[in-house]
Order: structure tokens, then C-alpha cells, then sequence
């Protein structure tokens, strides 16, 4: 009798390699896929083959000859059509805090990209996660939220896990908007407002995971940083900067008194799009030499070594990976940030919550 948990572990460590080597591929296609790059379109039968293959895996589920699994408490998806970083995990720990001060005790599940969480679920801890085990944005989500988070690449294992403890009446998915075999109740899909959808073609030669028309089956359309466009009724999320956190002094000083004291500083960013950061940098009054990065970026520490002696400052995610290695933080600060919904929008998700009978 063959070993299905071995069978399962294997597969997931094949498809885990091949994204690793497709991650370090990733910057020129994500330069191309956002340029319009006239070599993208030497791509396009591959996107025409992927397009069918995405296509046959979700009419599978869509016609019964698979069943996704359902939990016994409600569940909500935060995902994403695009390949990248779109500002799905500071949604996500919003959202738990949403969710909580209106009576739920929520809990996350997510991939934990970039960690060793494979086949076997793995609840994180809330202090001092180990992102080479965990990824590097499950840790940031237990650290600030405090709700019970597990990471593994089978999201209805992950579900399972979390319920397990019996203290979960819902769950909030960081990614998993593709993962059909995890049924869900509302779909919550994050655009970058910058860079909207590229191009508009599938992988590889585009960013899209699935076609743009599937924004249309999903419940609420929030777009990062400024109104992308894409969908009339799409809600607004802007950042909100807290604090920059001295790496290793873990000294905090506000945004003001920060800028009053540094104004050059270098900017290391491995996320999907480092150059928002940047942007918010600026906004703040600083002048960043940004040093873009591929996101989930595997530090050494070389890359917060300059001569010049002015600040590093990078963000959350960075400082997970960054604390963990032995590098030079002594001018290493992080930029903390929150999210913010205007009330119109935060009325809307009531409203969808209510219809889905998950809010009385």
C-alpha cells in the first residue's frame, strides 16, 4: 500500500523547488509583465497553455468531480489575481482586528512562503518565529494580531490545524484565492493600485494567476495605495506608518521625530512592489536610495552594508529575516505600519458579511 502522506510531501517539495527557481527568474519578468516589454509576448502560448490548465483545475471543482472541503466555521479568503506582493498580510492582520472587536475570535492560515512548513501544518508562534521554518509573513501576522496562526502548503490541513484547538469561530486565509479544494464564504481579492494588472496577460507572460473577469466573482476589491481602477465599487486602503524600530535597540521613535533626525537613508525592500515603499518614504519626508530586492528575499546581511554610514531602513517583513542572521543592525531600523479603510468601505464589508449570514 502506497504511503499518501510520503506521496503528498514529495509533491509538495517538486512544486516547491520549481517556484524557487521561477523566484529567481521573477525580476526581469516582473520588470517586463509592468513595462509592457515587447519580448513578453513571445510568451504568450505558454500563457495560453497555463490559461487551460487553470482553467481545467477550477471546472473540476466547479462541476463536482472534486469536492472542496468546508469548515464548520466561516471562512474568508484574502488573496490576489496577480503574481507578487499586493499588501494581502497588513490587510490581513486589519481584518483579524476587525473581525475581533466585533465579537469573533479569528484565526490565520497562510502558505508560509519561504519557510520549511511543507505537508505537515505548523502553528506559529507569536514571538520569535523563525522565519526559515515559518516564511516570513506568518510570524509578523502571530506577532501583531496575537490570534492562533498555522502555516503549511495544504490550506485544508492548515484549517483543520487551526480548529483543532477549538478556540477558532473563523478563519482568515493570507493568500489561497486559486486553492480550490478549500471552500470558502468571502473572497477578498487586493490589487496593487500602482501597478494595477500589468500587462493584463497570464503567466508567464503576464502577471495574472487567473484572468482579470475573476475579480468579478469576488465578494470586495481593495486597492492598495490609490484607486487602481479596475472595478467601480473597489474599497480604498491606504498606509498608515506607526513607527521606525531600531532593529537591534528595538529604540522607537515616531514618523516626525525620525525625519528630524535622518533624512538620507538607504531603503531595502524584498517585497513585490519595493518601490511603494520608497514612495512612502518619500511621503514622509525622507530622501531613500532604495535597493530593490525580490520579494521573500533570502538575506546574507550583505545587503545592508554601505560605506557612507547612513541609515538602512527596510520594512517589517525584512527586519523578521534580518534579525535572525547575523548582520550589521546597527543602523537598521524598520518602518511599522498600519492600515486604514475609510468608513464607507469598512460599511460595505459589513454589509457583504451580513448577506453571507456570517454578522447577524
Amino acid at each position: 500500500m502506497k504511503d499518501s502522506g510520503w506521496s503528498t510531501y514529495r509533491r509538495l517539495l517538486v512544486r516547491s523547488y520549481w517556484l524557487d527557481v521561477f523566484e529567481r527568474t521573477l525580476t526581469p519578468l516582473t520588470a517586463g509583465w509592468y513595462q509592457d516589454a515587447w519580448w513578453t509576448y513571445l510568451l504568450v502560448p505558454f500563457s495560453w497553455f497555463f490559461g487551460k490548465l487553470a482553467a481545467r483545475r477550477r471546472f473540476r471543482f466547479a462541476t463536482g468531480k472534486r469536492t472542496p472541503w468546508r469548515a464548520d466555521v466561516p471562512v474568508i479568503i484574502v488573496g490576489n489575481v496577480t503574481l507578487g506582493g499586493t499588501g494581502k498580510t497588513p490587510l490581513v492582520i486589519w481584518l483579524v482586528d476587525w473581525l475581533r472587536a466585533r465579537g469573533f475570535q479569528p484565526g490565520v492560515v497562510s502558505r508560509g512562503y519561504g519557510g520549511r512548513a511543507v505537508a505537515t501544518p505548523l502553528e506559529v508562534p507569536s514571538l520569535n518565529a523563525d522565519p526559515d521554518l515559518y516564511g516570513d509573513e506568518a510570524p509578523i501576522i502571530a506577532k501583531r494580531s496575537g490570534c492562533p496562526v498555522v502555516v503549511g502548503a495544504d490550506r485544508v490541513k492548515a484549517v483543520k490545524q487551526l480548529l483543532s484547538n477549538g478556540c477558532v469561530d473563523i478563519v482568515v486565509s493570507d493568500d489561497g484565492l486559486q486553492h480550490y479544494a478549500l471552500a470558502r464564504d468571502v473572497e477578498i481579492v487586493v490589487v496593487d493600485g500602482h501597478r494595477g494588472l500589468g500587462n493584463g496577460r497570464l503567466l508567464p507572460a503576464g502577471p495574472l494567476r487567473e484572468p482579470a473577469t475573476r475579480m468579478s466573482e469576488a465578494d470586495w476589491i481593495v486597492s492598495n495605495g490609490r484607486a487602481s481602477g479596475l472595478v467601480p465599487d473597489e474599497a480604498l486602503m491606504s498606509v498608515c506608518p506607526r513607527a521606525f524600530i531600531h532593529l537591534r535597540t528595538r529604540e522607537r521613535l515616531d514618523v516626525d521625530e525620525f525625519a528630524d533626525r535622518y533624512n538620507d537613508v538607504h531603503a531595502v525592500a524584498g517585497i513585490g512592489n519595493p518601490n511603494r515603499f520608497g514612495q512612502t518614504l518619500r511621503e514622509l519626508g525622507l530622501r531613500p536610495l532604495v535597493h530593490p530586492l525580490k520579494d521573500h528575499h533570502r538575506y546574507t546581511g550583505k545587503e545592508i552594508e554601505f560605506a557612507d554610514g547612513l541609515p538602512v531602513v527596510c520594512t517589517e517583513k525584512d527586519a523578521v529575516k534580518l534579525c535572525r542572521i547575523h548582520a550589521p543592525l546597527d543602523r537598521c531600523w524598520y518602518l511599522e505600519i498600519d492600515v486604514v479603510i475609510d468608513a464607507k468601505d469598512e460599511e460595505r464589508l459589513t454589509d457583504i458579511l451580513h448577506a453571507h449570514a456570517i454578522l447577524n
